[in-house]
């Protein structure tokens, strides 16, 4: 089992943890933490996850996160879990 996440993941996270430092870098740091967190530990909770409202595939699940809805794919052909993006409510 390997979690990847997608480049638009990426620049999202980064531009929000800019948005986030500008009031607060320790805030930043929670932030990220607790997201990584909840990332790492998804692929124990990700039949409980709702299908993703953003897709029509039951392989894609959401992750709701404060005011964030992150979209997680699970590849069964290589056992491999992918963040999609990070998306506001």
């Amino acid at each position: 089992m390997k979690i990847e996440c997608s480049p638009l993941y990426e620049k999202q996270i980064k531009d929000i943890l800019e948005l986030i430092c500008e009031d607060s870098v320790e805030d930043a740091k929670k932030f990220k933490l607790y997201l990584d967190t909840i990332i790492m530990n998804a692929h124990t909770k990700f039949k409980k996850y709702k299908q993703s409202i953003y897709f029509e595939d039951e392989n894609i699940k959401d992750i709701e996160y404060e005011a964030f809805t992150i979209p997680i794919m699970y590849e069964k052909e290589s056992d491999k879990y992918i963040i999609l993006g990070l998306v506001k409510k």
